[in-house]
């Protein structure tokens, strides 16, 4: 039974778009209960409709029923259209957990009156293969039952991080909610360097590509912090160190990667309202 692994005996998903189909594919892989629980999307994808059909979960019911856990994973600007259709769902004991950047407690509570015990979540995009980052801050009403069941379900999707203040959410929207655009950004433009050295544009786009998808499980093996394993790989005078000299300079990658975060912090901020 769901209960048995911590999982919530009733769930309605808001939004099965990327994010909130892996998520709801996480649950289901940890246990959740199919028949007691909801997805309501007014365009699913054809994914997940059969995934709906195959295990029998409900797909856009006429009559919503409250559940226990009710997750907002649709796009900020759709909340305020999406607000009456939520409402049902939500009871006095339910669990709201919202992973809407930029939207506040506060702004929750002002289009869902009924949400009491409020989770905000900031995943990422790996939490498809069960590698995400979550951050997560929880309002002063969520009990400790409904932490931990809050905390099962976000785990299902990867690793999980519990913030002192929802003030931080914006900063882990900036840093590892975004973060996975950044590292593939970072493949593309490696890949441009090579082209640029001189190799063909397939054997760069293979060689970044694995590289850096080498150098993050390496990372997630090892016990030694990033600063300690690019150490270990730079020796003193070599190729490394010159490619360093380059990237560690003060308008170099520090610089940009701060000036990136900054202004994704602050989109995330001109989101809420």
């Amino acid at each position: 039974m769901a209960r048995s692994t911590g999982l919530p005996a009733s769930l309605t998903l808001v939004g099965a778009g990327k994010m909130g189909g892996a998520m709801l594919a996480g649950w289901l892989e940890a246990g959740l209960d199919p028949a007691t629980t909801t997805v309501i999307d007014p365009a699913p994808a054809s994914e997940i409709a059969a995934l709906c059909a195959e295990r029998g979960l409900r797909l856009n019911p006429q009559t919503p029923e409250r559940a226990e856990v009710v997750i907002l994973a649709i796009k900020p600007q759709g909340l305020e259209a999406a607000a009456a259709g939520i409402d049902p769902c939500l009871g006095e004991t339910s669990l709201l957990i919202s992973i809407l950047a930029g939207k506040t407690v506060a702004n929750l509570r002002d289009r869902l009156p009924k949400a009491s015990a409020i989770v905000r979540a900031m995943p990422n995009l790996p939490a498809s293969i069960g590698r995400g980052a979550t951050g997560a801050a929880a309002s002063p009403e969520v009990t400790p039952a409904q932490r931990t069941m809050a905390g099962a379900l976000l785990a299902a999707s990867g690793h999980v991080e519990w913030l002192e203040s929802e003030a931080m959410i914006d900063a882990v929207t900036a840093v590892s909610g975004s973060g996975p655009a950044y590292v593939f950004h970072m493949v593309e433009a490696l890949a441009e360097a090579g082209i640029a050295a001189g190799l063909p544009p397939e054997v760069a786009a293979r060689l970044a590509r694995a590289t850096v998808s080498g150098a993050g499980a390496l990372l997630d093996a090892s016990p030694l912090e990033a600063a300690e394993l690019r150490r270990n790989v730079t020796s003193p005078g070599g190729t490394t160190a010159a490619a360093l000299d380059v990237l560690m300079r003060g308008d170099g990658l520090p610089a940009l990667m701060r000036e990136a975060v900054a202004a994704a912090k602050r989109r995330a901020g001109e989101l809420s309202g």
